[in-house]
């Protein structure tokens, strides 16, 4: 069973902040990571998307790391994320580790194993939650998953891969090698994680305490790590074209 973050509890105020095109002065990896792998978006529904005040700090943070080094640039990897997609991604990542590890989903004699698989993928992936008091951070238009690469698109080596299981994805994974060993590979993967943390931080993300690539803006884990009273962002939902909010008419 996956425990309830602390930051779940967190109130949200919905600000009523319209989700932005995020434009193509960011860059971006493509394709996509989650339609190549036929996740359930709505048929022209566009994943680069983000609240108004997020893109405006994200913008901002590419003006940041320019100014600090003018060979890199942000790369985005994920932005908004409809709860649909959500679900595939977390069971997928299930089925995913359980295959890397042996473990056969319909293997009853194996619960025990499942479950922790389930577990370990919680720590990383939000439960894909319809409760709008517990919305995704992705699904707020809050969160984004990001990295650096050079001017040619060439996404940066930071020590591990975004969305890996497992222990090397937190932030400070290296940073106990780096100090011990410098010019070190430890130490340049270090640097370059600080680097996009300094960054985004500058402009007011958060940083997920368990994954290096993962920031937001208004969502209730930012308010939790940034001590403020509540959230500003729930669920924001894309039917067709029309961006709605998410409120207590939300079905599961």
């Amino acid at each position: 069973m996956i425990m309830m973050r602390p930051w779940n509890n967190i109130k949200i105020n919905e600000c009523n902040e319209p989700l932005i095109a995020i434009p193509k002065s960011i860059y971006r990896l493509t394709p996509h990571p989650y339609m190549s792998l036929g996740a359930p978006y709505i048929t022209g529904a566009d994943p680069w998307i983000l609240r108004r005040s997020v893109l405006k700090r994200l913008i901002r943070a590419q003006h940041y790391l320019f100014e600090i080094n003018p060979q890199l640039q942000l790369a985005l990897f994920d932005a908004w994320r409809p709860i649909s997609v959500q679900k595939f991604m977390f069971n997928y990542t299930i089925q995913e580790t359980c295959k890397s590890k042996g473990i056969d989903l319909n293997d009853l004699s194996v619960n025990g194993g499942i479950n922790d698989v389930i577990e370990e993928v919680g720590r990383f992936w939000a439960k894909p939650s319809y409760d709008p008091l517990t919305p995704p951070p992705h699904s707020t238009g809050a969160a984004i998953d990001l990295t650096l690469a050079d001017m040619t698109g060439k996404p940066l080596d930071l020590g591990g891969e975004i969305d890996f299981i497992g222990p090397e994805s937190s932030p400070d994974f290296y940073k106990q090698d780096s100090i011990k060993m410098p010019y070190s590979k430890q130490q340049v993967f270090q640097n370059r994680r600080s680097l996009l943390f300094s960054v985004m931080e500058q402009v007011g993300f958060a940083q997920h305490p368990n994954e290096w690539w993962h920031f937001s803006y208004g969502d209730q884990l930012w308010s939790w790590l940034s001590k403020k009273g509540n959230a500003i962002y729930g669920a924001a939902l894309e039917e067709s074209k029309d961006i709605t909010l998410s409120g207590p008419s939300l079905v599961t």
